[in-house]
């Protein structure tokens, strides 16, 4: 990824097992790669529609993790069906072909509407430079997980109604965020000088997208809220903040990510068309899950909404969160926290929480998920929260 401040080389850019960053993942298809991010169900890769433009491959995804390195393929890819040549709807689905690595970390996506103004941590497989010179690095070289940071600067609508026809394309309003690349001066911040956002940068920690990093995260609370698209160098009245004037990720210019906060309905809706045998009636839900002998398999949780929206175009929304019982986060299940929506056109929706297989004979085990903070209905008089538990079926052998 991306390029930065100070060389690649420097350690505040480099991602270790465990730092946080083992579910950014490489997107490879025909000979050409990008990047994507491991989404909460830990079995689909968010990732840009355009690296599947044209292509008709297979893709394959590779995981870098404190386990050792695995390249898994998929079964299906989801472009978003109004993605454009404006690079509007920038934004593809990957489902894996087996359970993604259990070292790996899973990302919710933000959800609030408050992007603008905040640092974000971006991550890529890009080629590497830094803001002097722009993207060096030979597309021969191996690729490398990078991190750096910036800051939200603006809408990409809003900096449209500021250049016009001096930007080339047209930015559905409030579905993409952008960012400039800053190097502490205010004659090279872009979005200073054309839309008079000024801000000089985070320093050593600054950095961009640049070829290779498309589809990469910028998380904010460790959610994602954008999806890497583009960077372009603009100018407007003779002001050309670029400081060599080449589309090459070089101090100056401004990149764009899909906001994911727009786009929660279709990434939500997505995933629930395509767990696999989720139930749909409270008789259909198993409150008993056989362990495996290794990846992950879903116990499903089944919320259920009964009552009557005061307003048909109502979110409903609760907050959950899993709870050891005998069973342990972390070595019988992946632990999971978040808000679950459900959108006008819903009444129920299921949670995922994924078991983890082994072979070690073992006495069964339970765990809970607790749900709380409903917005937009209630849970009755007096409740202000409702528990449900799963048992882990050992299959190893145990004797009790």
């Amino acid at each position: 990824m991306v390029t930065t401040t100070a060389y690649s080389t420097d350690s505040r850019y480099r991602t270790y097992p465990g730092d946080g960053y083992d579910g950014v993942v490489r997107v490879s298809i025909d000979g050409f790669y990008g990047t994507g991010t491991l989404l909460f169900d830990g079995r689909a890769i968010l990732t840009s529609a355009h690296l599947f433009e044209g292509r008709a491959g297979s893709a394959s995804v590779t995981f870098d993790t404190g386990s050792g390195t695995q390249t898994l393929g998929t079964t299906k890819i989801l472009p978003h069906p109004g993605y454009d040549a404006d690079s509007n709807n920038d934004l593809a689905i990957a489902w894996l072909s087996e359970t993604a690595p259990v070292a790996a970390d899973r990302y919710d996506i933000y959800r609030d509407s408050d992007e603008v103004g905040q640092v974000f941590a971006l991550s890529g497989y890009g080629r590497t430079g830094t803001g002097s010179t722009g993207a060096t690095s030979p597309d021969t070289q191996s690729p490398v997980r990078l991190k750096a940071a910036n800051r939200f600067d603006a809408d990409a609508a809003t900096l449209k109604s500021y250049l016009g026809s001096g930007m080339a394309w047209t930015p559905l309003a409030g579905t993409q965020l952008i960012a400039d690349f800053d190097n502490g001066t205010s004659s090279h911040d872009a979005l200073g000088q054309l839309m008079y956002r000024h801000d000089t940068g985070q320093g050593l920690d600054e950095g961009l997208i640049g070829p290779g990093d498309s589809g990469g995260p910028a998380f904010i609370q460790n959610e994602i809220a954008g999806v890497a698209s583009y960077i372009a160098s603009l100018t407007r009245d003779g002001i050309d903040p670029d400081i060599d004037r080449l589309t090459n990720s070089s101090f100056g210019e401004v990149a764009a990510w899909q906001r994911v906060s727009a786009y929660q309905q279709w990434i939500d809706q997505s995933l629930r068309a395509n767990y696999a045998g989720a139930p749909t009636r409270p008789e259909e839900v198993k409150k008993e899950v056989v362990e495996g002998s290794s990846g992950t398999r879903y116990a499903y949780f089944l919320l259920q909404f009964t009552g009557v929206r005061s307003d048909p175009g109502e979110i409903l929304s609760v907050d959950y969160v899993t709870r050891d019982g005998t069973a342990l986060a972390g070595s019988d299940y992946l632990a999971i926290s978040g808000t679950l929506n459900l959108y006008p056109d819903e009444n129920q929706a299921v949670i995922p929480v994924e078991i983890i297989g082994d072979s070690t004979p073992e006495p069964s085990e339970y765990f809970c998920l607790d749900v709380f903070n409903p917005e937009g209905g209630s849970f009755g008089e007096g409740v202000v929260k409702l528990t449900a538990v799963r048992t882990i079926l050992d299959d190893d052998g145990w004797l009790g």
